[in-house]
């Protein structure tokens, strides 16, 4: 899941034109996580330094810190918590599970471990995002390599090109 979408639940110091309507529907999937669902983070902690970077452990005042709250209290139950092994290769945030595609050059560097985590994983896990355009953008590429991305808030990516 990509980091965006908790940062939007939490519905602070969101960009420009982001409705209510998307801040629920993160909130919505963040507790339907909770309650049913698995976390996939990579083997080196990538995934997760970046939540804990842009979220707060305390667990307050939002939906997307208390997300990282039920998080971190389950990284060690398989049932809610699952790690894969991503190997970094060439350059910083590069992964051999990352297509070689010259369609997805110029996707967002700091997002690719996103997708190497979602090719490792034998379930491939779909990658949820709420605010970047750079994954509406890529989508027909990332799909040819298998990686299916759930869009939370497709009126505000509506105006990226694909």
């Amino acid at each position: 899941m990509n980091t965006n979408v908790a940062v939007t639940a939490n519905g602070k110091s969101l960009p420009a034109g982001v409705s209510a309507a998307c801040v629920a529907a993160c909130a919505r999937r963040l507790q339907s996580i909770q309650k049913h669902g698995v976390v996939v983070l990579d083997d080196g902690w990538r995934i997760l330094r970046e939540y804990t970077a842009n979220l707060a452990e305390a667990g307050q005042p939002g939906v997307g810190d208390a997300w990282l709250k039920w998080l971190l209290t389950n990284l060690a139950n398989p049932e809610r918590c699952q790690r894969v092994a991503i190997t970094p290769v060439n350059a910083p945030q590069m992964f051999a599970e990352f297509p070689d595609d010259p369609a997805l050059a110029h996707f967002d560097k700091s997002d690719r471990k996103f997708v190497a985590v979602s090719r490792a994983h034998p379930a491939r896990p779909a990658v949820v995002n709420a605010t970047d355009s750079d994954w509406q953008i890529h989508r027909s590429a990332l799909a040819r390599h298998g990686v299916a991305v759930e869009f939370l808030c497709p009126d505000f990516l509506n105006g990226a090109e694909g």
